[in-house]
């Protein structure tokens, strides 16, 4: 260990942390010491930030070391935490240490540092405070695998001793996993302390991978629902906790997961437990959507307070589309709550919606809202004469940002009924409300006014790029005019930065946008991805020719967004090379969910994937 008096010993100029030179490290050390709790604990939070970044270190971390373990056993409090802030800097995956570039790296160099203070931290191991000792566990286990013999025989002896002995049952399955990173399998799937057996039954399904044995399934749902009542929460890798490693455990077998989820929210669904493995298993796997909208619907109930039970109704109305029938209990439950506290009935409102129950139909229309709307306006497209005038109302209204942008996106599925709403959408235009969208909308709409070309010339000469774009698409739309969309794209495409985005809004141009091929095709070559992708669909779009786009699309094929554009490409082309039979196969057949969830996206970009991969598949 170091104490403070020889922080200055270390060159900490020459060194780097997350935000650059470590030339603060001393004085944060040194405010450990002080005797002002609020002062440690801002320190505490600043090495967190710095040499210790969102899980990663730098130079500077290593020589910290042996400054923090002084600290541990001198400063005037807060051990625990800096005995974890010594624990997720070791922290790392034991196969790393197998890779060439360990001997080298920050994290080597961090356990080399706190093998050698270990022996200095071992009394924390007996300490009075529970976390303190629970903090020291994982000091131990972030290094068990980097100990010289006789460290390692010492300290595995005083874990055995706690494992032993310990009056706190947590602490006990501290130690039963810190032996097993000693290589030492404990027999206590039979312990009577529910905590030790959790811990017991979480190693063994860690190292049997799934599918779990009955017996560990038995423990992890019996004994998981509260895995620790106390207050400290510390993690054990990183920043994860024993909730998150059991949720992550039980999510890797979606059937243990079920039954896990199921028996957690017959129990009461304490702290939402049940509820949120539900909806991570929702989230990983597919078609287990009846499974998981079934358990959403029994946990209602039991939620304490709003937000877990905004949290269900949010679940069920993310998946709800995907049952083939929506059965009668759950519309009912929906439709209750979408009658209920404001803050529950707009999540179970848009439910019921995606249900297409007909009574959601007249609440949207009571209480209308951009996306209660959008959603109305998708499910029940045969109310158009009913939702449009509601929709122009609320864009009228005032309606901004997001919300407008759904409202307008609403319009663009009624077709030619939309055509009405046009005085709204040039209000929306006028007043730069969601006024890309609108512009997007006038266009579509094939409306043309002396006011209307006019509002567009205007904002064809927008400093805002992606409305240039879009007005001057509009305008090429409704006219005919390909001269002034043409000179917005020169310069955009000429321009520094991301281009893709402008080759995206190019499209509809056609084969109008042929003066710009000289600027597309050396994008064909970008090194970003996404701007090959766009380069290669708008160049197919420009010239009508698949040979130069294909390739391009074809290489870009995989579990990405960017992939899953190249993919729609590709199948609007209508060529799908051979070789990429075999990637769509595992694309419409994989059971795990390839692609998460992304923001305001109306269709899972997942079940996208898997839709795509099946029409291609099945096309001739």
């Amino acid at each position: 260990m170091r104490s403070p008096a020889e922080l200055d010993h270390v060159h900490w100029h020459d060194l780097t942390h997350a935000y650059g030179p470590a030339e603060d490290v001393p004085e944060l050390i040194r405010a450990l010491y002080a005797d002002d709790d609020d002062t440690v604990g801002d320190a505490i939070h600043e090495l967190y930030g710095n040499i210790h970044h969102q899980g990663t270190v730098y130079q500077a971390s290593a020589p910290a070391v042996p400054f923090l373990a002084h600290a541990v056993l001198h400063a005037p409090g807060r051990r625990d935490e800096l005995l974890m802030l010594l624990a997720v800097l070791a922290d790392h995956d034991p196969q790393d240490a197998e890779s060439p570039s360990w001997p080298g790296s920050s994290v080597a160099a961090i356990c080399a540092e706190l093998a050698r203070v270990l022996p200095d931290l071992l009394p924390c191991l007996g300490d009075a405070e529970r976390a303190v000792r629970r903090a020291a566990l994982r000091v131990v286990a972030a290094v068990a695998g980097r100990l010289p013999a006789e460290v390692r025989a010492t300290a595995e002896r005083r874990v055995d001793e706690l494992y032993a002995t310990d009056p706190v049952a947590a602490v006990r399955a501290d130690a039963l996993v810190v032996l097993d990173r000693f290589g030492r399998e404990t027999a206590a799937l039979d312990s009577p302390l529910p905590e030790v057996r959790l811990a017991a039954a979480m190693l063994a399904a860690e190292r049997s991978g799934p599918p779990y044995e009955e017996r560990l399934v038995d423990v992890l749902a019996e004994d998981g629902a509260e895995p620790d009542p106390g207050d400290d929460g510390f993690p054990w890798a990183g920043t994860r906790s024993q909730e998150d490693q059991l949720t992550d455990l039980l999510t890797r077998d979606v059937d243990a997961g079920l039954a896990a989820a199921a028996r957690w929210i017959a129990a009461g669904d304490l702290g939402a437990r049940g509820s949120w493995l539900g909806r991570r298993i929702a989230e990983t796997w597919r078609d287990r959507e009846p499974e998981v909208l079934a358990l959403m619907l029994a946990a209602l109930p039991h939620q304490r307070d709003t937000r877990a039970s905004v949290h269900c109704l949010t679940t069920i109305g993310e998946w709800i589309e995907r049952l083939p029938e929506p059965g009668a209990d759950l519309r009912d439950a929906l439709y209750d709550h979408a009658r209920g506290e404001e803050v529950t009935a707009a999540p179970a409102l848009l439910a019921l919606v995606r249900s297409r129950d007909p009574r959601a139909l007249d609440l949207v229309l009571r209480n209308p809202g951009p996306q209660t709307l959008s959603a109305a306006a998708s499910c029940f497209p045969e109310a158009a004469d009913r939702l449009i005038p509601v929709i122009r109302r609320t864009l009228a209204a005032g309606a901004t940002g997001n919300g407008a942008i759904a409202l307008i996106g609403a319009l663009a599925q009624y077709g030619a009924a939309a055509r009405q709403a046009q005085p709204e959408l040039l209000d929306c235009l006028r007043t730069r409300r969601a006024a890309v969208v609108a512009a997007r909308g006038i266009g579509r709409g094939g409306i043309v006014t002396p006011e209307i070309t006019s509002l567009l010339h205007e904002a064809v000469q927008s400093t805002d790029s992606s409305l240039s774009a879009a007005a001057a698409v509009a305008h090429h739309r409704l006219t005919g005019e390909a001269e002034p969309a043409l000179r917005v794209f020169e310069g955009l495409l000429t321009a520094q930065g991301p281009v893709h985005w402008h080759l995206s809004s190019l499209r509809p141009l056609g084969s109008a946008a042929a003066p710009l091929l000289p600027l597309i095709e050396p994008l064909l070559t970008a090194r970003y991805e996404w701007t090959r992708m766009a380069a290669a669909e708008a160049h197919h779009k420009v010239t009508g020719s698949p040979e130069r786009a294909v390739p391009i699309l074809a290489a870009l094929i995989g579990p990405t967004p960017v992939g899953l554009c190249a993919l729609k490409a590709l199948a609007a082309i209508g060529r799908v090379p051979d070789e990429l039979l075999p990637r769509l196969r595992y694309f419409a057949s994989s059971p795990l969910r390839l692609l998460s969830a992304m923001p305001f996206s109306q269709v899972h970009p997942d079940e996208e994937l898997r839709t795509l991969a099946r029409t291609l598949l099945t096309t001739d």
